[in-house]
Parts: structure tokens; sequence; C-alpha cells
């Protein structure tokens, strides 16, 4: 009798160890996403340890969320499940977004808050692309409504607190969204995010001349100067860098044009990405090769390609539209810019008209966000020129947060920011998202 109860004792613990002993059952939502209105297809994919799993869900989308019975396009969307009650970081990408099936992708603000993803590839970008892509529909009120279509299928599965958040371009959408729908989410976090009033935004080329000290500007222009100065001799070497990697230039005005261009913008790309120290600028003993090859670094060829025009079409439909742009500051240059036409790269325009800018949209997001941008937090970089356009939040009339990193660029991210500054965002995550936020 005492020996079948230690065999049966024993048992029990064994099977107890064993069943703690094995990995918890991984808890999937693949079911709950399929079964939700307008979701064509849900994908399992690939993911890092981060997530439980990690999902490409087609959504359908009207064209024209205004029209009834609409043509329909699938959106690409990319979820990473940590938990159903958990918070939901909304990533509202500014263009492709292939990039979020990478396993190990994850945005930073879903370590922190240890929270789902849901990432929105924009309409008329990668594979969200209505056939036929009529342009008309590419604003920022459509998808603006994209984003509300989404969140609100992913909420009856994602039950957390929500916060949208995005880069760059990205960053702009965030603010669109908030604009037309402002109680979609408990939080906003647009990163490095202009609003630009013009097409060719006027506070730009002044912001680029006064940025850090005046002896990296001057190496900046006379960089640009010797290269205009010497393109007779460096424009054969660059016509053979363009056609080895298979670019042309016949909307820019040709090679001669499209290298004028490419030096005009060597301030605002030197500045945006910052990862070339000042000293490393090449000065007038540089051979040919040098100079060329420290120039396109900066300043890459393919964006006046056509083939980069192309790509990058559906972006300059919304700069020339409504999202606005910059031009370039020519002073001391103009009389070696003889094959420059257009400052305003309307010649991005792949369309058979010409296209209308309409300021009142951006004047319209920026007036809704100064009297109502409340739980928005706002990141930029100091360098940067799309600083110069930054949304300046009016004090006392919202409870908006704008963090400006030291001497930062475009690649300013809450990861690099100074740790005041870092533990003043998470404070205030924390207090608007009604979580505890762990301090680094």
């Amino acid at each position: 009798m005492k020996s079948r109860h230690y065999i049966l004792t024993l048992l029990f613990v064994l099977a107890t160890a064993f069943a703690f002993s094995q990995p918890h059952p991984i808890s999937s939502v693949k079911g709950e996403l399929e079964a939700l209105d307008g979701v064509k297809s849900v994908e399992l994919l690939k993911c890092d340890t981060f997530f439980l799993e990690k999902y490409l869900v087609r959504v359908e989308q009207p064209v024209n969320h205004k029209k009834k019975n609409s043509p329909a396009f699938t959106q690409r969307v990319y979820v990473g499940f940590k938990g159903r009650t958990k918070p939901v970081v909304f990533v509202t990408e500014g263009y492709v977004g292939a990039y979020a099936a990478n396993p190990k992708y994850l945005h930073e603000l879903c370590t922190y808050l240890d929270a789902n993803l849901v990432l929105v590839e924009h309409r008329f970008f990668g594979q969200s692309v209505p056939d036929p892509a009529n342009m008309k529909y590419h604003t920022i009120e459509q998808s603006a409504d994209d984003h509300h279509q989404v969140s609100e299928l992913m909420k009856k599965v994602l039950t957390g607190p929500y916060i949208s958040t995005g880069i760059s371009k990205g960053g702009q959408t965030t603010m669109y969204y908030k604009y037309y729908f402002p109680e979609d989410m408990e939080v906003w976090m647009p990163y490095v995010g202009p609003l630009n009033f013009s097409i060719a935004d006027e506070r730009i080329n002044p912001f680029i001349n006064q940025i850090d000290g005046d002896d990296c500007r001057k190496k900046i222009r006379d960089l640009q100067r010797l290269c205009l100065k010497r393109q007779d001799d460096l424009i054969p070497l660059f016509a053979q860098t363009a056609e080895k990697n298979g670019y042309h230039f016949r909307k820019a005005g040709g090679v001669r044009a499209a290298f004028q261009y490419i030096v005009l913008e060597y301030p605002f790309a030197f500045w945006q990405w910052g990862f070339v120290p000042c000293g490393d600028i090449p000065g007038e003993t540089a051979p040919d090769t040098t100079l060329l090859k420290s120039l396109l670094t900066v300043s890459p060829p393919d964006y006046f390609s056509d083939e980069g025009i192309k790509k990058m079409w559906p972006f300059f439909y919304q700069a020339l539209t409504q999202i606005g742009y910059y031009d370039y500051d020519t002073t001391g240059l103009g009389r070696y810019v003889d094959q420059v036409n257009d400052l305003t790269f309307s010649f991005f325009n792949e369309s058979d008209k010409k296209l209308r800018f309409k300021k009142k949209y951006m004047k319209r997001v920026d007036k809704f966000l100064k009297n109502e941008g409340n739980n928005m937090i706002f990141l930029y970089g100091e360098y940067d020129p799309w600083s110069a356009t930054a949304f300046v939040p009016v004090e006392g009339k919202t409870n908006a947060l704008k963090i400006v990193k030291p001497a930062g660029a475009h690649t300013t991210r809450i990861r690099n920011l100074p740790g005041d500054e870092r533990k003043q965002v998470f404070d205030t995550l924390g207090k608007w998202l009604k979580i505890k936020v762990p301090q680094e």
C-alpha cells in the first residue's frame, strides 16, 4: 500500500515537472483575424522571439471611401502578436511596408511598451496599389480612411491601448490620421515628420543656411562650387557610373542636368542623414574620382534617374499636390547650373496633366493640431532640414510634447535621445497609455 502510494506520488511529481518544462503553447489569433469582415487572407510569417506570431493580413479597402460600391484593392497589413490585451503600436507607413515581413523587424516602441505591432502599408505603394492606379484617390484623407478601417478591424482582436506612429512621411501620415480621426488612438507619436505649406517651402533653405557652424557650411558650399567648376571632367565619370547602374535621365533633362541637380541636392542630403563628418568633405586638391565619390555618397544618382522617379512617383504626386516639398538655394552657383530649369521637382510629374498644389490641406492640419492635437509626442533632429517645417505646438493649447535631439538628423529615435529626454518620452507615454513603461 505504501509502495503504491509512493509510485503514484512519484509519477505525479514527474508529470508536473514535465509539464512545467515544456514551452508555453503559442496563443494564435490567426483564426480571429481571418474571420474579420474585409480580410481577404492571413499568412503566417516567420518571426524572431519577441512576437509569439507574425502575420501578413490582406485587407480589402475601397479605392474611394466616399463612394458606395467603390472598386476595391487589397492593402498589406503586418501584425506582430504579443498578447490580446497588450498595447498596440499602429505604424502608418508612408511608403512600402514589405520590410515588416523580416523576422527580426519590430518597431522600437514595441520593445519599450511590450506591445503588439500593426503596420499598414500606404495606399499606392508596394502591393497596396489599386488597379487602375487612379492618382485622384491618392490623398491624405483617403489614406486616413484606410487607417481608420484597419484600426477598427484590429480592435476586435487586439484590445489594448493604441499608439499611432510613423517615421518621416509615415510621421506626416500619423498627423493626417490624427486630423481626420482624432479619437482613434490613445497616443500619437510622429517621428521627424514635416508639415510643408507649399510645393517649395520657403522655410527650408534659410534653415539649412544656419545649421551648425560657418566652417562646415562653407565646406559644403565649396564642394558644390568645386564639383560644378570641374563638371566637364566629372560628368563623363558620372555618366559611366550611371550606365553601370542602369540609370537614365530623360526626365531631369539629360546627364548634365542630372549632375547639376545632384550637386544642388547635396546640402539637404548632407544634413538630413548626418553620416559624413565635415572633416571628410574633400577640398580643392582632391582628384576627380574622390570628388565624385564623395558627392554621390551623400547625394545618390538614382534620385534623379528616370528609374528612381518612376519608383517614387506616388510620393511625388502627393508632394506636388498636397504635402509639399522644397527647392534649392543656388546663391553663388547660378552661372554653373545652366541646365537646371525647374527647382520645384515638377519635372517628376509622371502624369499627362499639370498638377496643382493645394496648400489648404497642410494649413488645416497645422491649425487643428495646434488647437486640438492632444496626447501627441513629436520627435525631431536639430540639424535635419525637415525640422525647418516641423510642427510647432502652442503652449497652453494642448498637452503635446515636442522633443528636438541636439545635433540630431533624420535618424532621430527614442533610443538615441539624451537620457533626460528619453525619460521624458517614457514618462509621458506611461501617463497617457496608463501603463508602466520600463525605464532604461
